[in-house]
C-alpha cells in the first residue's frame, strides 16, 4: 500500500482543537467536517489540500481530546496519509480504526519541505521525497494492519471479516 501527494507541513502539539475545532462537533457529515480541518493550525489548508496529499508533522500529533471528528475531517478532506514525528496514541489508534494511514519517522519529518512532493510505502516502511531525492525508513505495517486500512477502517474490515465467515 502506498501513497504519493504534496506535503502540507505543521509543527509540533497539534491538537485536535486545532484540527477541527469544537465549534464544529455538532457536525457528523465527513464532508462537511472537512470543509473546516486544520481551520485553527492554517485557515487555508482546506482549500489547498488536495485528494492524495500528505500531512506532515513534528511530534504529538492529534493531542489533546479523544474525539474521532479529527482523523475524519482529514481522511474525508483527501489526505492520504499522516508522517510526523510521533503521535498521540489515542489519535493514532482512533486514525488506524477509521482507516488514515499514519506513519513515525522523524527523520523524514526533518528533511521535507512544505511542497514537496513524497511517496510513502507502508508495507516496505519507507517514506521518500521525491523532491529532494532521499529516502527515509519508518516501521512497515503489519499485514493485519494493512488489511484492515485496505478495507477502510476497523467497521469496514469487520463487516468484510463477517461476510466471509457467514459463506
Amino acid at each position: 500500500m502506498a501513497f504519493r501527494g504534496t506535503a502540507h507541513k505543521f509543527g509540533a502539539h497539534v491538537d485536535t482543537d486545532q484540527i477541527i475545532p469544537a465549534r464544529y462537533l455538532n457536525m457528523s457529515d465527513p464532508q462537511e467536517l472537512a470543509a473546516h480541518v486544520m481551520e485553527d493550525a492554517d485557515a487555508t489548508f482546506a482549500g489547498r489540500v488536495q485528494a492524495g496529499d500528505i500531512v506532515v508533522a513534528d511530534v504529538n500529533f492529534g493531542c489533546g481530546s479523544s474525539r474521532e471528528h479529527a482523523p475524519i475531517s482529514i481522511k474525508a478532506a483527501g489526505v492520504s496519509c499522516i508522517v510526523a514525528k510521533s503521535f498521540a496514541r489515542i489519535f493514532f489508534r482512533n486514525s488506524i480504526n477509521l482507516g488514515l494511514p499514519v506513519v513515525e519517522c522523524p527523520e523524514a519529518v526533518e528533511a521535507t519541505d512544505e511542497g514537496d512532493t513524497l511517496q510513502v510505502d507502508l508495507s516496505a516502511g519507507t517514506v521518500t521525497n521525491m523532491t529532494k531525492e532521499r529516502s527515509f525508513t519508518a516501521k512497515p505495517y503489519e499485514p493485519f494492519m494493512l488489511e484492515l486500512l485496505d478495507a477502510g477502517g476497523l467497521v469496514e474490515y469487520t463487516k468484510r471479516r463477517l461476510q466471509a465467515a457467514s459463506r
